[in-house]
């Protein structure tokens, strides 16, 4: 568990094989859906195992991977659940919530290990993780060399603060109703708009799951691993 100002959040730390702490890593940080919520320390890997622990991808993509954990009564995202058409809408200047504060604090902990290459540090998430990448996005815009956001959504004004700096990924089911696809064509659009360069998959027939097709792509990581920062 990683300590803040008296705040606590539980993550989990795959190392890469042979890890040596004389070398350098790139670090990957993967925000689990609102339904992996708890405090066992275990459900936020109820899907990603199979892609970073899958023997091929652990051998090829080595890296140190963050899987943090949000507790029950707390989210990854600011957003507000309302009644209008699309259901979730992103405050433009609301802090960010307590877990992702403590998500911020440790990654800038971990970006200054020794070990860790600045150069290529990632970010992905799923559902509410992805809302919660897109406001991590906003805050600290020089971070990460790429970033692959799974039926998310955020702020269109967000855009402007990462759209230059972060090649993103936007991937989304046409037929989601539970987080509808026009919040990440929303996301894809205001990037265009600042400038950015986004890849945008938007897969047919598939509801809230569309992290299964992206997970079983052999181009998620491969295209997540293939940026560095300048």
């Amino acid at each position: 568990e990683f300590n803040y100002k008296d705040s606590l959040i539980n993550y989990r730390i795959l190392y890469p094989k042979d890890f040596d702490e004389s070398k350098t890593y790139p670090l990957t940080l993967f925000l689990h859906g609102i339904g992996e919520r708890g405090d066992d320390n275990e459900l936020q890997l109820k899907y990603v195992d199979k892609v970073f622990l899958n023997p091929e991808n652990y051998h090829n993509y080595r890296s140190i991977v963050i899987f943090p954990q949000a507790p029950l009564n707390d989210n990854w995202s600011s957003r507000v659940i309302t009644d209008n058409p699309i259901r979730q809408v992103f405050p433009e200047n609301e802090n960010p919530t307590n877990s992702l504060k403590m998500v911020i604090k440790l990654m800038d902990s971990l970006s200054n290990e020794n070990y860790v290459d600045n150069k290529r540090i990632y970010l992905s998430g799923l559902s509410n993780g992805a809302m919660g990448s897109f406001e991590l996005l906003k805050n600290r815009p020089n971070m990460f060399a790429s970033a692959v956001l799974i039926c998310g959504g955020g702020n269109p004004s967000w855009a402007k603060e990462f759209a230059k700096t972060t090649p993103v990924w936007i991937a989304h089911g046409s037929d989601d109703d539970v987080v509808f696809p026009e919040l990440s064509i929303n996301m894809v659009q205001a990037i265009l708009k600042q400038g950015g360069s986004p890849k945008f998959t938007l897969y047919e027939k598939v509801n809230h799951g569309s992290w299964f097709n992206v997970f079983s792509d052999p181009n998620y990581l491969k295209w997540m691993f293939s940026h560095t920062k300048n």
